[in-house]
């Protein structure tokens, strides 16, 4: 099992490696199903006033306060309506669902559970990679034992409130991440984004109001709902609150994932898992290869969405992937941009070639057969993919590489003949 650090008191691995994830009963003797029990003695205008005020922003990337989304689902009059746990966990060097998922799979149901009853859906899919394995072994049994003990099907607990949740296996597409590509999966058809507006709480699966949330995001549901908003904002900063999932990997001596409340400096969290290895920092991919790059003069900033917006960066979907200062940054990007052209959907035509064109561009620079107009076209290309591709995969694409022509300039230049 990978491994995990936490600072502070965690909120999402409080129960990894304590209970047995295969045991309906651990979780329960945990305080499992509590928030749930809680929560049906309440409105779900009452519970959906807690969330917004718990400022929980989406953990898959995008940020987006989950108490807004839910409400816009909340407020729409057509019905069924849906929740979609989106556990499509694609980005390079990111893990963290899949841990949450095999060792605490209850703690997401309930957390699905919870924004159903919330918007007032009945029915609910978690969309999951198909080579997560484990995951979907343990989700199935869990998923019976809570229909088993009540928590799922008709009348929950006694009540009104009915929801049903399925598994649905993905085809382990990155581009399946994004909730509309995702939606179109569950319905049988290619993944590929939606235009949007309508977004997903207005018109989603099968056109029908749906809440699309990652994994993490859901998972922290029960501990909003059953401690309340305001002991969730006891941990992170004002406009950040919570704690945050982050993958390490790269160039550090500890690999695995941390919890750390939001405000904590990205040097500390590197410190954290044992500094770095083979080298001096060089940088570090933050929030994911379609993230952003943070120098090694940058990183003694506080991880939160202000103080990183600061240098255009952000905590994105959690992934921190450290960078010495023997790695060619030309070569990430080869490595990144290669991912990203056999990644892309193809819908679009700034993403479909925009990748191939960038990919081929960096494999001529990396092998010194390039001048700079190749270097002037690439970066002309990545803005032009930035700016005009369709959905979220074609303008994030580039980040890396318009990020490193900036702050890497002279490594570029270096390899220009």
């Amino acid at each position: 099992m990978i491994d995990f650090k936490v600072i502070g008191t965690p909120i999402l691995l409080r129960n990894i490696k304590k209970i047995d994830p295969e045991s309906i009963e651990a979780y329960i003797e945990t305080g499992g199903y509590e928030a749930l029990k809680k929560a049906l003695k309440k409105s779900p205008d009452e519970l959906l006033e807690e969330v917004k005020k718990s400022e929980l922003r989406g953990r898959g990337g995008a940020g987006f306060p989950t108490g807004i989304k839910f409400e816009i689902a909340k407020n729409q009059k057509e019905t069924p309506k849906f929740v979609v746990v989106n556990a499509e966990e694609g980005e390079p060097g990111t893990f963290k669902d899949r841990i949450i998922l095999e060792n605490d799979p209850h703690l997401v149901i309930e957390g699905a559970i919870l924004a159903a009853y919330i918007i007032g859906a009945n029915y609910g899919y978690i969309a999951i990679r198909p080579d997560y394995t484990l995951a979907i072994k343990r989700l199935e049994k869990a998923i019976q034992d809570a229909y088993k003990y009540g928590f799922l099907g008709d009348n929950i607990l006694g009540s009104n409130f009915s929801f049903h949740l399925k598994i649905k296996r993905g085809a382990g597409a990155y581009i399946c991440g994004e909730e509309t590509a995702l939606l179109e999966m569950i319905e049988g058809k290619r993944g590929e984004p939606r235009k949007k507006p309508p977004f997903p709480p207005q018109k989603g699966l099968y056109g029908k109001p749906t809440v699309v949330n990652n994994v993490e995001t859901l998972a922290n549901l029960p501990f909003i709902i059953y401690y309340g908003s305001e002991e969730f904002k006891k941990y992170g900063v004002e406009g950040s609150y919570g704690t945050k999932l982050f993958c390490m990997s790269g160039d550090v001596s500890w690999k695995g994932i941390i919890e750390i409340p939001f405000g904590v400096k990205l040097s500390e969290i590197i410190s954290l898992a044992g500094g770095v290895k083979g080298g001096k920092l060089k940088a570090v991919i933050l929030g994911g290869v379609s993230g952003s790059l943070v120098k090694y003069d940058e990183v003694d900033i506080e991880v939160d969405y202000h103080s990183l917006g600061r240098i255009q960066a952000g905590p994105g979907c959690g992934t921190i992937i450290v960078l010495n200062d023997k790695r060619d940054i030309v070569d990430v990007c080869e490595n990144i941009m290669r991912f990203f052209k056999d990644e892309s959907c193809g819908k679009c035509f700034p993403c479909r070639l925009g990748t191939e064109a960038s990919y081929r561009i960096i494999k001529k620079i990396k092998e010194k057969k390039a001048n700079l107009h190749d270097l002037f076209n690439l970066e002309r290309i990545c803005k032009t993919m930035k700016n005009a591709s369709f959905c979220g995969l074609g303008q994030t694409a580039p980040n890396i590489i318009l990020q490193s022509l900036q702050k890497f300039k002279d490594e570029w230049l270096s390899h220009i003949s």
